[in-house]
């Protein structure tokens, strides 16, 4: 069973491995920056401050990093899954079977990247905002663990109870992934777009966008009844919010994730 899943991303799981290769260090260092005309007197510089040059101060700020370096601290990705009962209700549509392919290609892209990312996998339900699939350094390692975790994301969605739990799944990732060092943070929210019966508006998507700028929040809408995730799309920031109805996009996006983030900090 799992290899069909395998065999039917393995296009996107070559993508995604060479995004992630491609991805690198963006910490920046706190140093000395030197040649100031304000700041602590460079002591470096004093022969140069008797000629009449001004620029002979320091002060504390952020290097960029040199894109050549290694990579000191892994980058930092939660994958928030929907497994809420709507998943399965309404998986004659795709939405299901999108999911556990898009878990696939995750689980597939990341193995042999440990040094670089550390991923999680958290389920959202109308039964919990916290259901762990795959956390470090518990990875899957083989075809039959990488299966169980996806039957039991099936499973969860066939039996839990319904409502929504999708707001305090994201805010907890949040507020989680932040307590260990990482050279960047990503929370990725994967969601059928079924929020508007439970309450949730456009705004209080925003607000999940906005929590924490040290984190990079996304949401991808991976199922929609009618035009309900183009709406909430049509409402939020195109450069965090995508409708992704084929597996195939799913790569695609989080390349375009991955580079908002680059573009966000040169």
């Amino acid at each position: 069973i799992y290899t069909r899943y395998k065999e039917g991303v393995k296009q996107e799981i070559r993508e995604l491995r060479g995004t992630l290769q491609a991805m690198q260090a963006k910490k920046k260092e706190r140093v000395w920056l030197r040649n100031k005309d304000a700041g602590d007197l460079d002591e470096r510089r004093l022969v140069d401050g008797l000629t009449g040059d001004k620029n002979v101060y320091k002060r504390r700020g952020e290097r960029p990093p040199d894109p050549y370096s290694s990579q000191q601290v892994p980058k930092r990705l939660t994958f928030l899954f929907d497994v809420s009962s709507s998943m399965s209700s309404y998986s004659m549509d795709g939405r299901m079977e999108r999911s556990l392919e898009a878990a696939t290609m995750i689980m597939e892209s990341f193995s042999g990247f440990d040094h670089k990312f550390r991923y999680k996998f958290r389920g959202h339900s109308g039964s919990t905002d916290d259901l762990v699939f795959v956390q470090e350094p518990k990875y899957p390692t083989n075809e039959q663990q990488r299966l169980n975790i996806l039957r039991g994301m099936n499973l969860h969605s066939e039996t839990c109870s319904s409502g929504d739990n999708t707001l305090d799944a994201t805010k907890l990732a949040i507020k989680e992934i932040t307590k260990e060092d990482a050279d960047e943070y990503f929370v990725v929210l994967l969601s059928d777009a079924n929020l508007s019966q439970y309450g949730i508006e456009p705004s209080d998507l925003q607000a999940l966008l906005d929590m924490d700028e040290r984190v990079n929040v996304f949401i991808l809408f991976i199922g929609s009844m009618g035009r309900q995730a183009e709406q909430l799309r049509a409402e939020l920031p195109n450069d965090k919010v995508f409708v992704t109805l084929d597996t195939s996009d799913i790569p695609k996006v989080l390349k375009r994730v991955f580079l908002s983030s680059i573009l966000k900090q040169a």
